[in-house]
């Protein structure tokens, strides 16, 4: 899907999430992990945003804060309710009539499909909950509505009376799915969805996303460490390390054009399946710095083989350079000049 001329859906500017470490005889804040540090990013409507890097990159925490899950500590998150509902407004700055609306539009599915369901209730009830929470009293018709959607995520409409032990973890996901699509969202953050799940089931939950988001005209944020997942499902892909965004694309150049460094280690990370194919991993020596206390300069430089002394001294920028006709962002030294220096 191009993004060009689209509607932007949730325009993030200066987004950082901070958490506070305590410590000592009076609890006091002594410092704080800056989990997401400086986020600029716009989300277009109907489109699927790829959210990558390694563990413990931020990408998690940016999908709940844009949810509301974790509160952000700076910047703003201007979120279009549409002419019926207000008009954009900032995320951070919502009323509580504003914030049930928000949590009625967008809507998670956890990465656990056995911990994200409560083994005590059926499906029913953990479906009609936010049913009800929204304004569905009457059984007869969450019945109904929860029949309907399990029926979108191909399981049986009788399956609603039973528990979770009773079923797989590809279904327990799909019930996941239709309890997060229950209430009509336009927007779903996928948090690792497929992850938990065996490969060939990975493959059937990924083809009911995407049938989904056809139908529906949902907004997917899918979050993920597993680039050939994101390769098959998204629009564009977001690349993150240490709290922030490295690199921005369409799929096809994020794969076809690598800018940074680090997207390129990931991307060589990709199993290859051809024998005959020759495949040279990018190995990353020393491991993820502090988020506490980032590094000067590129968070990426002690890792980087391509560091140079600017990248010791200055943080570079998310910079928007023209690939063969497309916008590509990228956060780099090495393109600071507008040349690619892949070499």
């Amino acid at each position: 899907m191009s993004v060009a001329n689209k509607e932007i859906l949730l325009e993030l500017r200066g987004v950082k999430t901070f958490f506070p470490i305590r410590s000592g005889f009076f609890n006091k804040v002594t410092d704080h992990v800056k989990a997401v540090n400086d986020i600029d990013l716009d989300i277009y409507r109907g489109e699927t945003l790829g959210l990558v890097g390694e563990s413990g990159c931020g990408k998690t925490t940016l999908g709940k804060s844009i949810i509301q899950l974790v509160h952000a500590t700076d910047g703003t998150m201007m979120y279009d309710f549409g002419e019926s509902g207000g008009g954009k407004k900032d995320l951070r700055k919502l009323s509580k009539e504003d914030e049930q609306m928000l949590h009625k539009r967008a809507q998670i599915v956890f990465q656990d499909p056995y911990s994200s369901l409560n083994p005590s209730f059926t499906i029913f009830q953990s479906l009609a909950d936010p049913l009800r929470h929204f304004g569905v009293k009457d059984k007869e018709e969450q019945r109904k509505i929860i029949g309907d959607i399990l029926e979108a995520v191909n399981m049986r409409r009788e399956y609603m009376d039973r528990y979770p032990h009773e079923f797989s973890g590809g279904q327990r996901q799909r019930i996941g799915i239709a309890r997060a699509l229950c209430v009509n969202p336009e927007m779903v953050v996928c948090d690792e969805a497929v992850s938990a799940l065996d490969v060939s089931i990975q493959a059937q939950v990924l083809n009911l996303l995407m049938q989904l988001k056809e139908e529906r005209n949902l907004t997917y944020i899918f979050i993920t460490h597993n680039l050939s997942v994101v390769e098959y499902i998204s629009d564009r892909i977001a690349v993150m390390y240490l709290g922030k965004i490295v690199e921005l694309a369409d799929t096809e150049q994020i794969f076809d054009n690598t800018m940074h460094p680090y997207t390129e280690a990931l991307l060589s990370a990709i199993p290859i399946v051809d024998p005959d194919h020759k495949h040279s991993r990018i190995v990353l020596e020393g491991d993820v710095p502090n988020p506490v206390r980032p590094p000067d300069g590129c968070l990426f430089h002690p890792r980087c083989k391509k560091c140079m002394e600017i990248c010791k001294k200055e943080r570079p920028k998310l910079i928007k350079h023209t690939v063969e006709g497309k916008d590509h962002f990228c956060a780099c030294h090495l393109y600071d000049n507008g040349l690619a220096q892949n070499g």
